[in-house]
């Protein structure tokens, strides 16, 4: 029996059925969790993560995507990673409950703005007066509720072949605060064959000028996409006061860069140190 395939304009598969079968489940873990948010409306920030641990985790499981790590999820203080899709945002909080860092523009998006700012996403204006202040004062009451914070210093998603210059302003409101700061990358890969033209590059990461909802649709298609995330043994040791924002973005980008080197190495030998996660 022959299997309907999508192709977009530049000729890339996507299994039909499966994507629309996953769409209407996604759809379903919206409204089931998006009620449960409004029903409960959760009032701390403890009880917002965990809602938003939960939903990603159910998330990842109607996905079909397996959560592979290395190391360990901090505890607390802030963690940072490159950055490739917004599939991210959701293998992290399907790990462990934590705060995210986003871009402002978010919050005004239907629904799902909505459901960020009540999960307890601090958002940032780029080119704001006072907006990284107020991003510190999100972020440290996070931290003093015992979250660990999520962001990614690069600003925007890449297609994976190269880590960005590392934007040093939230690093700088993080390093002022006192808490520790850990290092962490995020590598896709594919279990199963998707057919000709599927790229992780392409297919997985979400960058540069494209539709996002078309995206999507054709990654909800996809078989055996695997997620494999490395933390630093512990936090990263910068060498300079809190004063030289620019020096610290520089050592916490090499620091994020070495785990990525470091998992390319890993591919060309055998090492039994990461763990399948089972996502509750």
């Amino acid at each position: 029996m022959s299997v309907l395939v999508l192709r977009d304009e530049g000729s890339i598969p996507v299994n039909f059925f499966r994507a629309v079968g996953r769409s209407i489940q996604l759809i379903g873990m919206f409204v089931v969790f998006g009620t449960e948010l409004a029903v409960k409306r959760p009032a701390t920030r403890e009880q917002r993560a965990d809602w938003l641990h939960r939903f990603c985790a159910r998330a990842m499981r109607g996905m079909g995507i397996e959560i592979r790590v290395i190391g360990g999820f901090p505890e607390r203080g802030a963690v940072i990673s490159n950055h490739q899709s917004y599939v991210d945002i959701v293998v992290f909080a399907a790990l462990h409950p934590c705060v995210f860092v986003s871009k402002a523009e978010i919050e005004r998006w239907p629904v799902v703005g909505w459901m960020t700012t009540m999960s307890g996403t601090v958002y940032v204006a780029r080119g704001h007066g006072g907006s990284a202040i107020r991003a510190r004062k999100g972020m440290q009451a996070a931290v003093d509720a015992g979250l660990p914070v999520v962001f990614f210093p690069e600003g925007t998603t890449t297609n994976g072949s190269q880590l960005l210059k590392f934007h040093s302003g939230l690093l700088a409101q993080v390093l002022d605060s006192g808490a520790p700061v850990t290092a962490a990358y995020l590598r896709y890969s594919f279990a199963e064959e998707n057919g000709p033209g599927v790229t992780v590059a392409d297919d997985v990461c979400y960058w540069g000028d494209r539709n996002m909802l078309a995206h999507i649709f054709k990654f909800l298609g996809l078989r055996g996409v695997r997620a494999e995330v490395r933390f630093a043994s512990g936090p990263i040791a910068f060498s300079s006061d809190r004063l030289h924002r620019k020096m610290a973005a520089v050592e916490a980008r090499t620091a994020v860069a070495a785990l990525g080197a470091a998992d390319r190495y890993r591919e060309e030998c055998t090492i039994s140190d990461s763990t399948n996660v089972h996502l509750p």
